[in-house]
């Protein structure tokens, strides 16, 4: 989560030069060229299934950092993230199906109306503007974490090593590349200095920390990986405080503690189910 967030701090200060999508795919790019030097997968030798199940994961992995992206243009990182977060937090209710987990859901859903501009219609006092666009695509991005968990699993059985997340990437980088062109990115500005920061945060936030996540997806169940993440919207918060200079109004800071209780009292309710 560490490796992560400072990565998407970094990618953030290459926004002013490459825009969203352009540091998306130098990101993306750079961790799928990285992958295949290192992962050397078999791509010749992949069945259809594999190429099935790793383009779905390519497809969710990708859309997910592209729309993450776009949200932190408009977005405080600890915000999007705590939107984002969203996703793995309704996988992890789901799988419950516990009644008991809608008081989870709802200090959840508290916590985005603290987030959103709708907390000055329940009347809870000054509000930092927070554009609806932004929070839409923070969204995208949650249901496109929700999907990548649940392509995850599957893929982290069907690939042997790192086969499964270095085919995936190259899958993600077509994806985010396709939609870089699609939104008219063009990268005339890219300097050695840019090209070396682009590919430490394709080392931070994509080849390390999937690289370990497809790991703990093997030994972990779905829940249980999906709710460890708990504090990472803290972490953001933190990242784009120190590295940004990103700070958060008293409501906001109380809307990612709202997700972050959310998160750990599924957990909680988890574990005592099975208890």
């Amino acid at each position: 989560m560490v490796s992560l967030q400072f990565g998407a701090s970094l990618a953030k200060g290459l926004f002013p030069v490459l825009g969203a999508a352009g540091s998306t795919f130098i990101r993306v790019g750079f961790s799928a060229l990285i992958m295949l030097v290192v992962f050397k997968p078999p791509l010749q030798r992949l069945s259809a299934v594999q190429w099935r199940a790793a383009g779905l994961y390519g497809l969710a992995l990708g859309l997910m950092n592209l729309s993450f992206y776009l949200s932190i243009q408009t977005l405080p990182l600890g915000l999007a993230v705590a939107v984002e977060f969203l996703g793995p937090l309704a996988i992890a209710v789901w799988s419950s199906r516990r009644a008991a987990d809608l008081l989870w859901v709802a200090l959840a859903g508290l916590g985005v109306v603290l987030i959103t501009p709708l907390s000055q219609v329940f009347g809870l006092g000054a509000h930092t503007a927070v554009p609806w666009v932004g929070l839409g695509l923070a969204t995208m991005a949650a249901a496109c974490w929700a999907a990548y968990i649940i392509i995850g699993g599957r893929v982290s059985r069907l690939f042997e090593g790192m086969v499964g997340v270095s085919t995936g990437m190259l899958c993600a980088a077509v994806v985010v590349g396709t939609g870089a062109l699609l939104l008219g990115v063009q990268l005339p500005h890219l300097t050695p200095g840019l090209l070396l920061t682009g590919l430490l945060v394709a080392l931070l936030s994509s080849v390390i920390p999937y690289s370990l996540e497809m790991i703990a997806m093997r030994g972990l169940p779905r829940r249980v990986f999906s709710i460890l993440l708990s504090l990472e919207p803290a972490v953001a918060a933190l990242m784009g405080f120190t590295v940004l200079g990103e700070t958060l109004s008293l409501l906001q800071l109380l809307a990612i503690a709202c997700i972050i209780a959310a998160s750990a009292g599924a957990t909680w309710s988890g574990r005592t189910a099975k208890g």
